[in-house]
């Protein structure tokens, strides 16, 4: 009886499987008026096997999508031969192009894809974000960890929506950004595309970078912003060494409470459209095979309903670099498995799908998962209603005036004063008539901006002096010091009332480390070549030294931070960023940045980040002064702020409910400045071992000269979530204090109990 039941039930499912399939052919995917997933349901049953597996992949333009001696489009026989099948997407197509014409190759290429294809499925066309849109024509932003030195994620916000709007405008659809990995190793050469070292500072910024080139969401089908792509996950920035591609390493309890959280913002609160895997392992497991990690995780616990995407060939790494499949089709059985719904670039991964579905039909149905998944991203961006790109509005849309305007005000609040010895800054315009601009980091228009800003009152001498490597892209290599440069840039700086030094780092000293022919991670951390030596002669002059830090990796300073009369910290700034830096010098804006990340004395104190746990904190080191260069959220004004009255609304807090704690933050100085105030938490006793503090909170906030003003945070009873010995989230009963200053160790400090 039972076996007759079970028969029924099966043929009773079969016919219903058979009159939805039959209900979803009746319906036209085209039609705008059904639900995107009617659509989707509409179109996948149309599709062979080899057109669904062509919707799981991503080429490189490079291949052979060129532009003919009319600007029209050119492309290659391997390339006319992939579109035939239709594709996922197409990376970077046009990014040598102004932005008009761009938008109309683009529009082309979409048209032809379209038209030469059975069911006119359009291609995502994509590009990334580290300082702008990755493209020519478009507005240059300073890169993610400068802006995070701002602590102003509604700047974040409004940068990323210009550069969901200018990306959108030329033709893309999606952006590989931003990065959500946490960074604390300066070894890393990818250290400047995140967003610091902080678990908290990160996550608010990821949220507003996705929000703002999402266009809050509502912007994907309205045609105006770009689908985000958050990555890589998990643990990237975490690597072994500092090296890429190596192992990764970190305890499941580091995971869940600070590697994860700003992944699980981008999807719960951000909506990112996409997630991209990291190269690496994690704890032995590649994360390219990890279903525990990219089903698991990302969508049975965040109920993430996206596309995950491989990065550059990582999925047949699985096989040849990974070792952890037998085969290349096995690799590729591995990445579909774990979650990974679209191949970005490889040839010899899930080009070999429709054959390995002859052997295991069984796969074909984990394909039209994964087809549903782009399906879905296509609808949600409007590109079967309306594909193509508004010509007429290209050119006002892009480096709009206001966009430029966004570009300098982010650069002005990210810059870092780290030293100020007797008031150096700000030089005073009447009373300075000659300065010296020298350095390997000086720029080409370096002297044209200063002047902008300066006037005609004051003579700007320039010497860019030497480079720091031989510049080659691939493997670049330092440059022997040149006596005779030095001694030039020393006379130089003999005949001027002050001298700015423009050191630190540049795209080749610290850069992305491909996976052929390429390095970009350092096993030092101290400026690279004659830097130093050319500070120390300047400095045996006698005359203000002020040194311009540019740099994409944290460096350990230790001889400018002794030698300089005052240093300010730019990271990598927009292409303004000499004009700001200026503006900052010469007293027309505060410096309101504070730092994302520790600087250390010494690559010896590696790891270390302001909130290890306490117990890291008992032992130094000999011969090496205690602590860190600069901590993390340290930044000086020119104004004098005074925190005094720190208060709590309640002592006691429990699961149900909330406290405010508040503090007077008071301009003492003579000039209107903002001030970031920051709010850590300190659990006293816990059933693990606790970090000496966390970042929980902050705000920025202007005042003016002799202004004062209380600053409110709300603690939650979220904030004092931790993995506990059972490896759940829980909240335990005790003491916490709660500290709230101007840096992670310049602060005012009280103290509440959580009870149950």
């Amino acid at each position: 009886m039972k076996k007759k039941i079970k028969k029924f039930l099966i043929s009773l499912g079969a016919i219903f499987l058979a009159y939805q399939s039959g209900v979803s052919q009746t319906k036209d995917y085209m039609d705008s008026s059904l639900s995107i997933e009617e659509r989707v349901e509409a179109l996948l049953p149309k599709l062979s096997l080899e057109e669904k597996v062509a919707q799981m992949r991503i080429f490189h333009a490079s291949i052979g999508v060129d532009e003919n001696n009319d600007g029209g489009l050119k492309l290659s026989d391997k390339v006319i031969d992939k579109l035939k099948l239709g594709i996922a997407g197409i990376k970077n197509p046009a990014e040598h192009m102004d932005p008009v014409d761009a938008a109309k190759f683009n529009n082309e290429l979409q048209k032809y894809i379209i038209e030469n294809s059975r069911w006119g499925i359009p291609a995502l066309f994509v590009t990334e974000s580290y300082n702008g849109v990755d493209a020519a024509g478009s507005t240059r932003f300073g890169r993610p960890i400068a802006s995070a030195a701002s602590f102003n994620p509604d700047l974040v916000y409004r940068i990323w929506d210009v550069i969901g709007r200018e990306a959108r405008l030329r033709g893309m659809h999606m952006c590989h950004s931003p990065e959500a990995d946490i960074v604390r190793d300066p070894r890393f050469g990818r250290m400047s595309e995140a967003f610091g070292e902080d678990t908290y500072l990160t996550t608010q910024m990821v949220t507003s970078a996705i929000k703002g080139v999402q266009g809050d969401y509502k912007g994907l089908n309205k045609g105006t912003h770009i689908g985000a792509v958050a990555k890589h996950f998990a643990g990237y920035g975490q690597v072994l060494g500092g090296t890429n591609f190596a192992a990764i390493e970190i305890s499941e309890r580091t995971l869940i409470d600070e590697i994860y959280p700003p992944f699980e913002a981008a999807v719960k609160e951000a909506n990112t459209l996409g997630i991209m895997a990291s190269h690496g392992d994690l704890n032995g497991i590649a994360s390219h095979g990890n279903p525990a990690l990219l089903t698991g995780v990302l969508r049975d616990q965040w109920g993430f309903n996206g596309y995950v995407i491989s990065d550059s060939n990582d999925i047949a790494r699985l096989y040849y670099f990974m070792h952890v499949a037998e085969s290349p089709e096995a690799a590729a059985q591995m990445g579909l498995e774990a979650g990974i719904d679209i191949d970005l670039y490889a040839e010899d991964s899930y080009a070999y799908l429709p054959e390995m579905v002859k052997k295991n039909p069984e796969l074909e149905r984990l394909i039209d998962r994964s087809v549903r998944r782009v399906l879905r991203t296509k609808f949600i961006l409007g590109l079967f209603d309306n594909p193509y790109v508004d010509i007429k509005k290209v050119k006002k849309g892009v480096r709009a005036n206001s966009s430029l305007a966004l570009a300098k005000e982010s650069d002005l609040e990210s810059i870092i004063l780290l030293k100020n010895k007797n008031k150096t800054l700000p030089l005073n315009k009447k009373q300075t008539s000659k300065i010296a601009l020298l350095g390997p980091l000086v720029k080409e228009n370096t002297q044209e901006m200063f002047e902008s800003v300066a006037g005609k009152n004051i003579d700007f001498v320039v010497d860019k002096g030497f480079n720091l490597t031989d510049e080659t892209r691939g493997t670049p290599k330092l440059l022997d010091a040149d006596p005779k440069k030095i001694d030039k840039m020393l006379e130089i700086a003999k005949g001027a009332d002050a001298t700015i030094l423009f050191l630190g780092g540049d795209e080749y000293t610290s850069k992305e480390a491909f996976f052929n022919n390429a390095i970009g991670d350092r096993a030092t951390i101290e400026p690279v070549g004659p830097q130093n030596k050319l500070l120390e002669k300047i400095e045996a002059l006698g005359k203000p030294v002020i040194v311009v830090l540019k740099h994409r990796r944290t460096l350990a300073i230790n001889e400018i931070s002794e030698k300089a009369d005052a240093i300010l910290d730019t990271w990598v700034l927009s292409e303004f960023g000499d004009e700001s830096t200026a503006r900052i010098i010469f007293g027309e804006i505060s410096p309101s940045g504070k730092l994302p990340v520790t600087v250390p004395r010494s690559i010896g104190q590696l790891p270390f980040h302001y909130s290890m746990k306490e117990i890291n904190y008992k032992k130094e080191y000999l011969f090496l002064e205690n602590g860190p260069l600069y901590p993390f959220g340290y930044g000086l004004s020119y104004a004098d702020f005074e925190y005094s009255d720190i208060k709590l609304s309640n002592t006691e807090i429990t699961p149900d409910s909330e406290i405010e704690v508040s503090i007077k933050v008071s301009n003492k100085g003579k000039v209107k400045a903002k001030e970031v105030v920051q709010m850590y938490i300190k659990d006293v006793i816990g059933s693990v071992t606790r970090p000496d503090k966390e970042l929980k909170g902050f705000e920025k906030i202007e005042l003016n000269a002799g202004e004062s003003k209380r600053v409110y945070f709300k603690i939650v009873p979220e904030m004092l979530k931790f993995t506990g010995l059972n490896m759940t989230k829980i909240l335990e009963p005790g003491a916490y204090k709660v500290r709230v200053g101007t840096s992670s160790v310049n602060y005012l400090e009280t103290i509440f109990n959580l009870k149950k």
